[in-house]
């Protein structure tokens, strides 16, 4: 007893008996002919006959095998086959399902008939040599041709029979080319060439008959496909859609083998043996376009789509891809969409490394990558004007058209115009580009958006691994100035990280935003400000020390803090008598915000205490630092004492106001 009988003598036929025979399905096989037979092997739960049934033979097989489905994977263009089936299955009362072989895409430049008597039809107006790759049974049809003897090249199987039929009809020497499949694009090319076709005739085989090969060969030599249509319009279920049907038909529980392959920078040539044989084995090709074509064979699905919840809904959904391949740009390990979804796909797979855009351009350049600074703007904040400030190489992805020259316009106004950019464009195709020059000379360069750049900065400054630039390092007026000491004090009360979103209230000259701005490197800062002539030294500070993070807000606490970010945290320097009002607002904001109050009078120490009653705050910490200057007074030496300063540090109680 057969659960499934399968008409193979096609590929898809043969991978479904394997399908069916792999998940314990027993299955038999019935193939046409004994060259067809011979490419299954029989095991417990595949039985595999050879030879050409009649109706009434289907029936008893029918009859006798009991079977819950029987699947027709005939060839498209065995009609008669088909239809044999169909009756017999009716006749039987078993359910039928066919399976089909995708049509090819349509060519504008072929000429398309409904039979091979049309063909021969067609052709007989023509001149030029003909490539027959339709095969021995309907070469017959084409003896109609004028002089078909001298124009027609039949490529057919290497069978003694099929060799003495073409023989008789008069193809035979050079114009008979016996070969078994595939054929690749190239020896189809190389065949049409040899002989001086101006014509090749083809069914429409699909993707696993060779079909896109031969056409690309006519693009390839200038050559017309004439391509004879299917002779019945049916439908069915392609090869994939096949097996997820059966999986749910029979209640198979299918194991499926995924792997997330780093593609490199996309050109074949790029991607690791380990990735193309992943690619090569894959029933189904998740990516983007411009990756899964590069690696696409025939006969493989596709799903173009790059956003994780979307591919890993796709492939639970579709458990009859047995072997998965997703495409992700560069290595798997920088800045990739794979640790999503590694974490989406809970571990059911297999992580393969390609090669990172860094790795290539590096190489490239000529430079070494261990000392360099390694980001990407694509899509994310990115505060590369930092970084290039205080590494002497920085390597970064782009994102945009302007990118290069928003970066190079940039390190003009900060004064780094001499910092030469290395640009690379379409890493590892044909038309890769790859230069340098120095950034003042870029600022309207226009390029590729996808793009990578290395900024060299041999003036580049270490960043101080401690707080405390010095006094003497600011742009002065007479604004007031929070003092190197106290400065080094709050900040660390404040417990910056590198992408902290802050808030410098009454910013003064801006000395303790641009602290700020240097240790949270990739946040963001804000200094609000209501004095013109301290706004005029917050922005010649700001591009003193390139602190592009750095934005100036200029108005009154806490209106112009309305509609800025959510801060991280706060200093408070100067509250203009609204401190309650300001720390109300910072709490709404975050009600987890962390909070560094400078106070000089015992009023504003009192508005402090009170807001922090008020509010509830916690982790509060108070300081007051007394600080003393040494003054040379002829040979002596003084010390001037500083106004002490109430360091009054706390935090939200993480609920809102």
């Amino acid at each position: 007893m057969y659960k499934a009988i399968v008409f193979a003598g096609t590929t898809e036929g043969y991978a479904i008996c394997n399908f069916l025979a792999e998940n314990g399905v027993s299955v038999y096989a019935c193939a046409a002919t004994e060259y067809g037979g011979s490419l299954l092997k029989e095991n417990e739960f595949l039985h595999v006959s050879a030879g050409r049934l009649k109706t009434e033979d289907m029936e008893e097989l029918f009859h006798k095998a009991a079977p819950e489905i029987v699947l027709d994977a005939t060839h498209p263009y065995a009609a008669e086959v088909t239809k044999n089936i169909r009756k017999a299955c009716e006749n039987a009362g078993v359910r039928y399902q066919r399976v089909l072989r995708p049509e090819g895409d349509k060519s504008s430049e072929a000429v398309y008939v409904e039979s091979p008597e049309e063909a021969a039809e067609f052709l007989s107006g023509t001149e030029g040599n003909i490539f027959l790759t339709t095969g021995s049974k309907e070469l017959a049809k084409f003896t109609v041709i004028p002089d078909y003897k001298e124009r027609i090249f039949a490529r057919v199987l290497s069978v003694p029979s099929v060799i003495q039929s073409c023989a008789e009809l008069g193809i035979e020497g050079k114009h008979l080319i016996g070969m078994q499949g595939p054929f690749s694009a190239e020896i189809n090319e190389a065949m049409l060439r040899q002989f001086q076709c101006s014509y090749l005739v083809t069914k429409d085989t699909g993707l696993a008959g060779g079909f896109p090969e031969k056409i690309e060969a006519c693009q390839r030599c200038g050559a017309t496909p004439v391509i004879i249509g299917r002779p019945l319009k049916e439908e069915g279920l392609s090869l994939p859609e096949a097996r997820g049907f059966l999986a749910k038909f029979f209640n198979l529980k299918l194991p499926q083998k995924i792997s997330l392959v780093g593609i490199g920078m996309g050109a074949e040539k790029t991607l690791t043996l380990e990735g193309k044989k992943a690619f090569d084995e894959a029933e189904l090709l998740i990516g983007a376009k411009r990756m899964t074509e590069a690696v696409q064979k025939p006969g493989q699905s596709v799903l173009h789509e790059y956003r994780s919840e979307r591919i890993v809904e796709y492939i639970k959904a579709h458990p009859e891809y047995r072997t998965v391949a997703i495409a992700l740009s560069g290595d798997v390990g920088f800045y990739s969409g794979a640790k999503k979804l590694v974490d989406l796909l809970e571990g059911n797979v297999e992580v393969i490394c390609g090669i990172s855009s860094v790795v290539y351009f590096m190489a490239k350049i000529g430079f070494s990558w261990d000392d360099a600074k390694i980001v990407s703007a694509h899509g994310r904040k990115c505060n590369l004007v930092s970084l290039i400030r205080h590494n002497p190489k920085v390597f970064s992805i782009l994102g945009t058209e302007d990118g290069v020259a928003s970066l190079a316009k940039k390190l003009v106004y900060y004064g780094m115009g001499e910092v030469i950019l290395y640009v690379g464009e379409n890493l590892s195709y044909e038309n890769e580009k790859i230069f340098h020059d120095k950034a003042e000379n870029l600022t309207e360069y226009r390029g590729d958006a996808l793009s990578v750049v290395t900024a060299y900065n041999e003036e580049a400054t270490p960043l101080s691994a401690v707080h405390g630039i010095r006094d003497e390092e600011f742009l002065r007026g007479k604004a007031p100035m929070t003092k190197e000491e106290v400065r080094t004090v709050s900040l660390s009360k404040l417990c910056l990280a590198e992408d902290s979103v802050c808030y410098d209230v009454g910013a003064g000259t801006g000395s303790v935003s641009i602290e700020m701005a240097l240790r949270a490197w990739n946040g963001e800062v804000y200094a609000i400000e209501k004095k013109e002539d301290a706004l005029g030294l917050l922005k010649e500070n700001r591009q003193k020390f390139a602190v592009d993070n750095l934005k100036i807000i200029p108005g009154i606490a806490p209106e112009a803090m309305m509609e800025l970010p959510v801060p991280t945290h706060a200093f408070i320097g100067g509250s203009s008598g609204n401190m309650n009002e300001i720390v109300k607002l910072l709490l709404e904001k975050n009600p987890e915000v962390r909070i560094v109050i400078n106070c000089i009078t015992l009023e504003t120490v009192t508005e402090a205490m009170n807001a922090i009653r008020d509010f509830n705050l916690t982790d509060v910490d108070i300081v007051q630092l007394g600080a003393a200057r040494s003054k040379t007074v002829g040979r002596y030496h003084m010390m001037m004492g500083e106004n002490p300063i109430y360091i009054i540090s706390c935090s939200g109680r993480g609920e809102e106001v």
